[in-house]
């Protein structure tokens, strides 16, 4: 640490009174979020694997409205990664992307419509934001690891902050170019801001929002190899393992399947986001 400017002094102070004063609420938060990557988990890992392979593939059927490709892609790509023997590392790496994403949309598209109605949010978030997304991914693992440990759940906090800007600027972008013709006629028929934001922003915005969740699913799960530095599991573990130990072949395998996965999200969400434009 330099003498001339302690900055690192001043954040381990920092960091140890938030540890002191909020370390009930870190427990509480390591606690949730372990039990919804539990409760995820167990419950995909519990239905046999080809029956949730293919309820997998009718679910991405149903989303994409009925595209056969996307349900025979879903269906042909997760038997492949079964038959590779890394379905228990693929559920758990599922369990992780798809609960970071949740959670990252459930905060992140109320602060993007909270920035697009508000001036002042939105410049209070655009350093932020600018800071979040300009910063090398390894450094969210630092205070990650400070104030909840190692294994899943830091990995999942470091994911979720991570994914988090480019949902917060689409939803913010979205909304704010919904035509002001649009708002006009609402306010017109009496709309409250309420009923202008569910009945009209939120619907005509839906393609770019969906573009900021694409966005977020795809560096939640580019995420899963980093975070398994500090002890998350998964395919990223295995990833991981097969660079320390020069197990190509591993590791290889286990890149594949994570590559398989973000296909299929990909397809899936890329699909949704058209349907939304058709219904525009």
């Amino acid at each position: 640490m330099s003498d001339i400017l302690p900055v690192g002094e001043a954040v381990e102070v920092v960091v140890d009174w938030i540890d002191e004063t909020f370390g009930w609420l870190l427990d509480g938060i390591t606690a949730i979020m372990d039990m919804l990557v539990s409760g995820f988990q167990d419950g995909m890992a519990a239905v046999p694997p080809l029956l949730l392979i293919v309820i997998f593939a009718l679910i991405a059927w149903i989303l994409t409205k009925k595209n056969l490709k996307i349900g025979l892609l879903t269906l042909f790509g997760l038997l492949f990664i079964y038959l590779l023997d890394l379905w228990s590392e693929t559920i758990l790496t599922l369990a992780l992307v798809i609960t970071s994403a949740v959670v990252t949309l459930a905060i992140a598209i109320p602060l993007g419509i909270l920035a697009s109605r508000s001036q002042t949010v939105d410049t209070a978030l655009r350093p932020i934001l600018d800071l979040m997304q300009t910063m090398p991914s390894f450094v969210y693992l630092i205070p990650a690891v400070i104030f909840f440990g190692l294994g899943n759940v830091p990995g999942m906090i470091a994911t979720i902050i991570f994914a988090m800007p480019p949902a917060i600027r689409l939803t913010n972008l979205g909304i704010r170019q919904v035509p002001v013709e649009l708002i006009e006629v609402s306010e017109a028929f009496g709309a409250t801001q309420w009923q202008k934001l569910v009945k009209v922003q939120l619907p005509v915005a839906m393609p770019t929002i969906m573009a900021g969740v694409n966005q977020c699913i795809m560096l939640a799960l580019s995420m899963t190899v980093i975070a398994a530095m500090i002890g998350a599991a998964g395919l990223g573990l295995n990833v991981l393992m097969g660079i320390q130990r020069v197990d190509i072949g591993g590791g290889f395998e286990a890149g594949l399947c994570i590559v398989i996965i973000a296909i299929i999200l990909d397809r899936i969400t890329q699909n949704v986001i058209s349907t939304g434009n058709d219904q525009k």
